[in-house]
């Protein structure tokens, strides 16, 4: 007989894990129900505001409100981001010349080696963002901030980006490594290097992969202060992307 309901795995993250739980939850829709219902599920048990301005992922892709789900599906509920299986640890991302190289790692990330192992005889620029943890925030002292993602989901998300990067600017490589976990001020939490025949793409590609990485790769920060602690606000997501803004809702 053919089963007239389904279950889906829900996962949150950031934020939303202090207002809708940390673990993943199983929940029990009619067959053939879709991202919207679900959503509509959700606001039944807790106040609406708490999913105002997310995005919602389906197995590790981004997904539409009118996404029909399935049976066993994970669905991410995802806040604005705020950063990015794990990956190579920061040290060596750069084995290989790939023309994409990323990683999520737990190790600090040594800049200048990776750095250096971008460099070929044909570039005539390497453009490098090194995001550091700075000593203060909107005015309170930083003791240290704690990142976490949605391992999969990032890790795809940045190699898409660096491939984008590729076709749009035409520049010859992209790294991009983003650190989890506490991370203490001085560290960096990401690094973005580009390499290229010409400067202007350079520096194009790399500001067009940070701001991108910053709105759309699924990471969060958890800033501590001298205090108290809170998650960092994250940027509204581009249009398309946070269902709330798509639906009208």
């Amino acid at each position: 007989m053919l089963s007239l309901v389904m279950q889906v795995r829900v996962l949150c993250f950031g934020v939303l894990k202090d207002w809708l739980g940390p673990d993943a939850v199983a929940i029990e829709l009619p067959q053939g129900a879709t991202v919207a219902e679900l959503l509509d599920r959700l606001r039944s048990r807790h106040p609406a505001a708490v999913l105002r301005g997310i995005a919602v992922s389906v197995n590790a892709e981004y997904a539409a409100a009118a996404q029909v789900l399935r049976e066993g599906d994970e669905v991410g509920l995802l806040p604005p981001v705020s950063g990015g299986a794990t990956g190579a640890p920061g040290t060596e991302v750069n084995e290989g010349d790939a023309p994409v190289l990323t990683a999520l790692t737990r190790q600090p990330i040594v800049a200048e080696k990776l750095v250096a192992a971008a460099k070929q005889g044909e570039d005539g620029a390497v453009v490098v963002f090194d995001g550091i943890v700075r000593n203060n925030s909107r005015g309170r002292q930083t003791l240290h901030l704690d990142y976490e993602a949605y391992e999969d989901m990032a890790d795809k998300q940045m190699n898409e980006l660096g491939r984008e990067a590729l076709s749009r600017f035409g520049v010859r490589q992209v790294i991009i490594v983003h650190r989890l976990g506490r991370l203490v001020v001085g560290e960096t939490s990401v690094l973005i290097v580009v390499a290229s025949a010409h400067r202007a793409q350079a520096f194009e590609a790399c500001r067009w992969l940070i701001d991108t990485l910053k709105k759309t790769v699924p990471i969060w920060k958890k800033e501590t202060f001298v205090d108290g602690s809170v998650w960092a606000a994250g940027e509204p997501f581009p249009p398309g992307l946070g269902l709330e803004a798509a639906d009208g809702s």
